[in-house]
């Protein structure tokens, strides 16, 4: 793609069609510039088909907020625009529409509140308000949805790799296997779920971590191709990097060769005062290569070396290999625990594309629109009643048990402090049977979750490095219950409603339904 097409397919027109079509309506209404507030949330978690998740991971705002404030409507911008003709050979957008686009078309005017990233988050609860003039903000939908929706969806899935890993490694892998560039930001949020380290060298710098990886099957080969063979493969990569040597040894036979190969090379780099770093199983049971590799390593005084997974890894059959370890391991003298703890896991297809979940199911609706004498509340209703719109500017709190661990969270109109309450109640989103009654003296911590990002454009929130957001997601995954961090069939964490934000929803549904 040449550089002049990269900024227009990435800049403002990075948006859908019918977002543009609607602000040109606003403003031949003169409804641009009214103030609106739209919430991204999402209704599901991500159910992988043979295992799902109990919660998800807040990702990607850092580089929405980049985008919006690098992005404003550009000369090329307007001319594809003033191009487009209808069915009929009319001009799409008019003049006037674009010379109001031309001198508006920034985000400049967006004040926005948000879930910090690296937090747990659950369905129908704001991670995102929206607040501007109209007709930006609908524009906004789409590429905020775009920046936000995949990098939670691949932290939510390193989350859970982290967990079922346990001190272990885990190193993202998925660039090769990827949604094109969007490996950059899927590489991101699975550094904030929990992976270690990533094989993509660029965007390891950018986040202050060196690259990791080994070498492909095809050093060997070609090797073998020349007749030299796999142990002058192993001996070129040794002499190279004597000091960062890990070698794939399943090109040929893992055990009739590789691992024996690998051995030889370690030995010559230990009596020249190099300390091996490890091997790599690409293929094969891997448990059960595991165990005799770490044997063999054993047996030859390599105790410490890592032994490198990978081969389509994903958080079950991670947790299939772990278990397969405990049983097996000690039937060949090999300590299970210890072996376990000298795994790394090289997570590249299944994280990269959270297999089996491909997508979020994250949306962007208007809640609340400004009218004469203040905010008005919207309400979208469904048939389905669970996605019918909790109305509304709201606030998003966290309830803690007598245990310290989060047992729902509670949306409230925005001028409401539950803290301040000395008994709650809390609604179920769509079923009117089912709610149920706190005392304050129940709860060890209430915590109110969005914080201001952007007041009308300008940045006032401080923005954590890698590290901080590793350990907001490490501290909030274990402040939620074992059940709700189980692998398969987790239990069902509650967000609910409170009595006025549950009334004012009935409220709405009922004059809306009346007016039809």
């Amino acid at each position: 793609m040449r550089h002049s097409h990269q900024r227009i397919a990435e800049g403002l027109l990075f948006t859908d069609q019918y977002q543009l079509t609607m602000a040109q309506l606003y403003f031949r209404l003169g409804l641009h510039q009214r103030p609106a507030q739209f919430d991204h949330f999402f209704r599901r978690y991500p159910n992988y088909g043979s295992h799902q998740a109990g919660y998800c991971i807040n990702a990607g705002l850092e580089w929405l907020l980049d985008w919006m404030r690098q992005t404003h409507a550009t000369d090329d911008d307007i001319a594809c625009l003033r191009s487009q003709r209808g069915q009929a050979g009319e001009r799409i957008f008019g003049d006037d529409f674009l010379s109001w686009l031309r001198q508006n078309g920034h985000f400049e005017g967006i004040t926005l509140h948000a879930i910090p990233e690296g937090r747990v988050v659950h369905p129908d609860a704001p991670l995102t308000v929206v607040r501007g003039p109209m007709a930006m903000a609908q524009i906004l939908e789409t590429p905020l949805l775009n920046l936000l929706n995949y990098q939670i969806l691949i932290a939510t899935k390193a989350a859970r790799l982290r967990e079922v890993a346990g001190a272990s490694a885990v190193l993202e892998f998925g660039m090769r296997r990827g949604p094109e560039r969007g490996v950059n930001a899927g590489g991101r949020a699975a550094l904030i779920g929990g992976a270690n380290f990533s094989s993509n060298v660029g965007l390891s710098h950018i986040m202050g971590l060196d690259p990791k990886g080994t070498h492909a099957h095809s050093m060997v080969q070609i090797f073998m191709a020349l007749g030299e063979g796999e142990l002058a493969a192993f001996r070129a990569y040794a002499d190279i990097y004597p000091d960062n040597c890990l070698l794939l040894v399943d090109t040929v036979d893992t055990l009739g060769s590789g691992v024996p190969h690998a051995i030889v090379v370690f030995e010559e780099l230990r009596r020249k005062g190099h300390r091996p770093v490890g091997i790599r199983l690409d293929s094969g049971d891997l448990a059960y290569l595991s165990i005799q590799a770490a044997r063999e390593l054993d047996a030859a005084g390599f105790p410490e070396t890592t032994i490198v997974l990978s081969n389509d890894l994903d958080e079950l059959t991670i947790w299939q290999i772990t278990t397969q370890i405990r049983e097996e391991a000690a039937r060949y003298g090999v300590d299970p625990d210890a072996l376990i703890r000298r795994l790394t896991y090289g997570v590249g297809t299944r994280l990269i594309t959270s297999a089996g979940q491909a997508a979020l199911d994250g949306v962007y609706k208007l809640v609340s629109v400004q009218v004469e004498d203040g905010w008005r509340p919207a309400i979208k209703i469904s048939e389905t009643a669970a996605k019918t719109l909790n109305p509304g500017d709201k606030g998003v709190w966290r309830l803690y048990d007598a245990r310290g661990k989060a047992t729902a969270d509670l949306l409230t109109l925005e001028d409401e402090d539950p803290a301040g309450q000395a008994e709650l109640t809390l609604h179920h989103p769509s079923d009117h049977t089912r709610y149920r009654t706190l005392a304050r003296a129940e709860l060890s911590e209430i915590e109110p979750l969005l914080e201001a990002v952007l007041v009308e454009g300008r940045l006032v929130a401080d923005l954590p490095d890698l590290e901080g957001l590793r350990a907001r997601c490490a501290a909030d995954v274990a402040r939620l219950d074992a059940g709700v961090r189980r692998l398969v069939t987790p239990h069902i964490y509650h967000v609910s409603l409170s009595q006025r934000l549950w009334e004012l929803k009935q409220t709405l549904i009922k004059a809306a339904k009346g007016a039809l």
